[in-house]
């Protein structure tokens, strides 16, 4: 049966494809600790991890009455985005897309409760949430297959859940296919106002949009780190008043493709925890542990004994 074999709460934004001088120039002379961070990570993890797939949980693609598998065998083109294009114009994709996978996710929909559609059309649209994040850790790597799927703006937490179920379950009804999520998207996603942005470009967290959003970004931040998504779920509704990117709607479908609150899978930090003109952006990795995505910690600490 098919397997997740690692996942990862990684940042997109439009900073990390600036050319590295201007990304010094808004950062106060440094450089943000995410671009390292990616270099770091796929020279760690994408380069020498054994997978299959790569999929996308686009914090960026909001669909409105299903969910949404890209479905399409190949994508390639040039990406020019409509928010920034002065930042992110003309750039080449090239990629093998899973339509198996796509389908095999959609199968499980009405299992879960949920609504799935596998999308093959090759003028659907491609998002930065996946580019940017492709150039970083998939380019290069031509065997590897991406693909996308959308959050879901009438969803809410239950129903991204639902989708990360269905995910899990499609996943292992392939043989053999081994899979790496990738939950692209923020923390806090909160923006300073235009007039006010532009003195707060700088990456130290003092820019967050304010000091309670920070200070939930970084509870957050610790209970990833040591593995408690059972507390991160149960603190949902707390952490969404916060305003985090698509409602964590991305990393909602990754957990509960990993065993929600039964994963205590512990993230490594590739980045330091950082601003972004006021939302709160972090690079977090899973690692599969040995017994599973669903171990308990109690469990885990049994087998060390």
């Amino acid at each position: 049966m098919g397997e997740i074999v690692g996942a990862g709460l990684l940042a997109h934004v439009p900073t990390i494809v600036l050319p590295e001088e201007t990304r010094k120039e808004l950062n106060e002379g440094r450089e943000i600790s995410l671009v390292p961070g990616l270099r770091r990570l796929r020279e760690e993890v994408f380069e020498t991890l054994d997978h299959d797939t790569v999929v996308v949980l686009d914090s960026h693609w909001a669909t409105t009455v299903e969910f949404v598998v890209s479905a399409q065998a190949r994508r390639a083109g040039l990406f020019t985005s409509e928010e920034l294009p002065r930042g992110m114009c003309r750039m080449p994709y090239d990629y093998p897309g899973d339509p198996e996978l796509a389908a095999s996710v959609a199968e499980f929909a009405d299992r879960h409760g949920t609504w799935i559609t596998p999308i093959d059309d090759p003028c659907l649209p491609v998002h930065y949430a996946t580019i940017n994040l492709w150039k970083y850790l998939g380019e290069g790597l031509p065997d590897k297959k991406w693909l996308s799927i959308g959050v879901c703006q009438t969803g809410d937490t239950e129903d991204h859940l639902r989708l990360g179920r269905a995910l899990a379950d499609g996943i292992a009804a392939l043989p053999d296919r081994k899979v790496v999520l990738v939950a692209s998207g923020a923390l806090s996603h909160t923006f300073w106002p235009l007039r006010e942005l532009r003195a707060h470009e700088s990456s130290a967290p003092s820019h967050i949009r304010t000091p309670e959003a920070r200070a939930a970004d970084e509870q957050c931040v610790e209970r990833l780190e040591r593995g408690d998504h059972a507390e991160v779920l149960r603190t949902m509704p707390e952490f969404l008043a916060h305003k985090p990117e698509a409602r964590f709607g991305h990393y909602l479908m990754m957990i509960g493709a990993l065993g929600e609150e039964r994963c205590s899978a512990p993230g490594r930090a590739f980045s330091d925890y950082e601003n972004s003109i006021g939302t709160g952006q972090m690079h977090l990795w899973f690692d599969r542990p040995a017994g599973g995505w669903s171990v308990t910690t109690a469990e885990s600490e049994a087998s060390l004994v």
